[in-house]
């Protein structure tokens, strides 16, 4: 073929795409909006994809109902600051557990895919509650300053929920959004001491509490909330002051109990890289599998009794 006819058959080639182009994927003029999106009262339609996922999403949140699981898995999302939905959140666990076990079997074979429908649900779970644990420990952690905030508010001549109003204006995430909820929830005509006490259990503050407690008995018998406040957040301020120099003191435990748990992983992980056949000689009699699980009940034993040492409570 020569070069003529490959310049002819390039040329008549790009024509046929900008044709394509311009017939398909262009539009011809302006785009215009169905009048019937416009009527408030007609439902859009919905893909089959949207339609599957809702009904996926129906099925779960039934499920859940009937084991009893809603309110507490609903509960947990909210201490951790997850604004998913529950039954999503499990679609999408479940989801990613087929995917990881499918991919265990084709790269490791069936052990490694039972491994891993274990290991996303329990790292999902975990994931939830050490989001929870930051979200808490950085709630206590700005407490002080928003209880010096509200004094403030109330020595300028604001009402309690006007100072409630400010430091959901003025704090930090997650004191805003806990403090945002508290007013919304207000204005929709909960009693404030129920929704104080609601962040209190949910942020599972001892400090918090005191708060609560502070401004029902003000509710009930007066005085200077604003006094008060500056006396309970006087104590909480020590309180973090401690608790600060107790995490600092213990960081050298916790991460000595980090790494003595993670060792004999990185052991065996090393030893399968370099020698497999020694590794072995542990799945081919009764005897190794009983090492085995002489090995796991120890470690879960030493671990245990490493985050007891460490997890230093007051």
């Amino acid at each position: 073929m020569t070069p003529t006819v490959l310049l002819v058959a390039g040329v008549a080639a790009f024509a046929a795409g900008l044709l394509v182009l311009a017939l398909v994927v262009v539009p011809a003029g302006p785009s215009r909006v169905p009048l019937s999106r416009l009527d408030p009262t007609v439902v859009p339609e919905t893909s089959a994809l949207a339609g599957a996922g809702a009904a996926a999403e129906a099925a779960v949140e039934k499920v859940l109902v009937r084991r009893g699981r809603l309110a507490a898995g609903v509960a947990a999302l909210e201490q951790a600051g997850m604004s998913t939905t529950l039954p999503n959140f499990v679609l999408a666990v479940g989801l990613w557990t087929v995917v990881a076990a499918a991919g265990g079997v084709l790269v490791g074979g069936p052990l490694l895919g039972l491994l891993m429908l274990v290991v996303v649900p329990v790292g999902a779970r975990l994931l939830v509650t050490f989001k929870a644990g930051r979200r808490q420990s950085a709630f206590a952690d700005q407490l002080d300053d928003s209880l010096q905030l509200m004094a403030s508010s109330l020595r300028a001549g604001h009402s309690l929920l006007r100072a409630v109003d400010a430091v959901s204006q003025d704090a930090v995430s997650p004191t805003a959004e806990e403090f945002s909820r508290i007013v919304n929830e207000t204005r929709v005509g909960r009693d404030l001491g129920d929704s104080l006490d609601e962040v209190a259990e949910r942020m599972r503050s001892d400090d918090f509490t005191w708060v609560a407690q502070a401004i029902a008995i003000h509710r009930e018998v007066g005085g200077n909330l604003a006094e008060v406040l500056d006396a309970v957040g006087h104590t909480i301020r020590e309180r973090n002051q401690i608790r600060r120099q107790v995490k600092a003191l213990s960081a050298e435990g916790k991460l000595s109990a980090i790494v003595l748990g993670a060792l004999p992983f990185a052991i065996v992980g090393f030893i399968s890289m370099t020698n497999p056949a020694y590794l072995a000689k542990f799945t081919e009699s009764v005897a190794g599998y009983g090492m085995l699980a002489a090995v796991v009940v120890l470690m879960l034993m030493g671990g245990f009794w490493l985050k007891k040492t460490v997890a230093i409570r007051f």
